[in-house]
């Protein structure tokens, strides 16, 4: 069988390559403008291109036909309606990566399956992903375009420990403010339940939708089985560091205010994503690929990223910025609470 991976280098789809390129059930390409083609399996075939170039697209895939095509670098109903024409008969699947955060939050149930309704004011990111639903989802109901839709939540690898609030570098000065014993903030009060997902665990998954005739015209949420609080999330990144968590909870609507006046945007992340308490069920997702499992828990994958991060320095991209936003924002709450 033949899959090609658009994009192919990212958190979820380098782990799809990755397993993938093991299978000699596949025979797997990625296109990509091969900026990190050192990255790819040896044994994977690569077509360099910029998707977003549709015409130099459509030479490079003259005369090629595939199994399942996954795009992971689409985000917008223009980027799709591409796709559509680039692939339409010439794939027996096309896999859309959407994502949990298009789900309505909070949900009348925190428990999310993919019956839950779709809907986010607070982020064009999620209300994109849903018009790119709709889009597909149309095409395979009135010509059916052999559509899957998939919707990760909060994947990580072992290149980046995750966390509910960063700044423009990523979290690497949260574990360094962890480390030098500054207060950390951590949103809400802490207790919102979470999902973690380790990119091998969603590998497994997804892989297992690919080729699969009960996954076209449907959508699938992929998921690990864990769920932990913010606070559980931050304890196990503190104990995997060796260091004491200084937790400073701060409300959602608070952070979003003031991160926009600086510059930061978290309406979308925090009020449309992490600030409302999910639990996914997988039900779905197991009945159509039944070896689906969680093999890497929270408290393994930190400590897989946190060894990896220390040993490869270009992932430590500090970031005083946001350590001194971190700390204005502690100091105007303490002074807040110190004139009530």
């Amino acid at each position: 069988m033949k899959a090609l991976c658009i994009g192919g280098t990212g958190t979820i789809s380098m782990a799809i390559v990755e397993r993938l390129a093991e299978d000699p059930l596949w025979e797997v390409w990625v296109l990509n403008r091969g900026n990190r083609a050192a990255q790819v399996p040896g044994n994977v075939r690569q077509i360099t291109a910029d998707i977003n170039d549709e015409e130099e697209t459509k030479k490079k895939l003259r005369g090629m036909e595939f199994d399942t095509v996954a795009d992971f670098i689409a985000f917008t109903p223009e980027a799709v309606m591409r796709d559509y024409r680039l692939f339409a008969g010439k794939t027996r699947q096309y896999i859309f990566i959407s994502s949990a955060s298009a789900y309505h939050k909070p949900a009348a149930n925190y428990i999310i399956t993919e019956g839950t309704t779709l809907a986010n004011p607070y982020w064009l990111y999620s209300r994109n992903k849903i018009a790119c639903e709709e889009y597909l989802t149309e095409k395979y109901r009135s010509e059916g375009f052999p559509v899957t839709i998939v919707r990760p939540s909060h994947t990580y690898d072992r290149r980046s420990v995750p966390v509910g609030l960063h700044g423009k570098n990523g979290s690497w000065q949260v574990l360094k403010r962890m480390r030098e014993g500054k207060p950390v903030i951590i949103h809400g009060d802490g207790s919102s339940l979470w999902t973690l997902t380790f990119n091998t665990d969603f590998a497994r998954g997804f892989v297992g939708l690919m080729g699969n005739r009960h996954a076209i015209g449907e959508a699938f949420q992929i998921t690990g089985d864990e769920s932990l609080t913010w606070d559980q999330i931050y304890a196990t990144i503190a104990d995997a560091l060796g260091v004491k968590l200084n937790a400073c909870h701060v409300s959602s609507e608070f952070l979003a205010a003031a991160g926009e006046k600086n510059g930061y945007d978290f309406s979308g992340s925090l009020l449309g994503d992490k600030g409302v308490s999910v639990v996914f069920d997988n039900t779905k997702l197991k009945r159509a690929v039944p070896d689906m499992r969680t093999e890497v828990p929270f408290y393994r994958g930190v400590r897989m990223a946190i060894e990896y991060i220390e040993a490869h320095p270009e992932c430590q991209r500090e970031d005083p910025e946001f350590d001194q936003w971190c700390d204005r924002v502690i100091g105007a709450l303490e002074r807040a609470k110190g004139e009530i």
